[in-house]
């Protein structure tokens, strides 16, 4: 994805409109970091320890970025096991574009049609927020073993007012492609049987 020039300008509009909704993608909530035992993926050549599961919800951070409560990057992986085909995923996938345009405002998206080695894919990149922070979130929708996936890449930037507009304007103009072409070409993405062994929480 480019980031064209003018891009903070158009940000700071956004952050307007937006800026009285809390409708941020991942939970976030704070939550007791687990020890150094627990699972680790790799994503964009950054090791994610598992901090968070629960009905197919499975949340990430960065080793260092322990405090959940106001955490920067995050990957989430959700399973859709009712999802079998590539009408389904698509579906799927425009049920949570039509939310993120209610929300916050979808800057891209695009799809990948099935291959003879590989399936159809679609990926969405939106910006969401609240008056406290800015959310970019890269999502890509992928059927795994004949189940549908949504792996999701989220970054945040913190700040009142306008500050994590600009903030988040400049990070997206530095790292938008790079997190892009990483997701869409992540191929160690943990299977469905791996991901439901991890801890489950009790509590939201």
């Amino acid at each position: 994805m480019q980031i064209q020039r003018g891009y903070l300008y158009r940000l700071l509009i956004i952050m307007s409109l937006i800026v009285a909704c809390n409708a941020t993608a991942s939970s976030g909530q704070s939550k007791a970091p687990r020890d150094a035992t627990a699972m680790t993926i790799n994503f964009a050549g950054v090791d994610y320890l598992h901090r968070w599961s629960k009905d197919n919800q499975n949340e990430f951070t960065p080793l260092s970025d322990s405090n959940l409560a106001k955490w920067q990057d995050m990957v989430t992986i959700i399973l859709y096991k009712q999802v079998t085909d590539a009408t389904q995923l698509a579906e799927t996938a425009n049920q949570v574009l039509t939310n993120y345009q209610q929300k916050g405002e979808v800057l891209r998206t695009d799809s990948k049609p099935r291959t003879v080695s590989s399936p159809a894919e679609h990926l969405l990149i939106a910006l969401l927020g609240d008056p406290t922070l800015m959310e970019a979130v890269f999502a890509r929708f992928i059927l795994i073993d004949g189940a549908g996936v949504l792996v999701l890449y989220a970054h945040r930037e913190y700040g009142s007012g306008y500050k994590s507009a600009l903030l988040m304007g400049n990070w997206l103009e530095t790292n938008a492609a790079h997190y892009e072409k990483a997701l869409m070409a992540w191929n160690s993405i943990p299977k469905a049987a791996v991901l439901s062994k991890l801890p489950q929480s009790k509590t939201n």
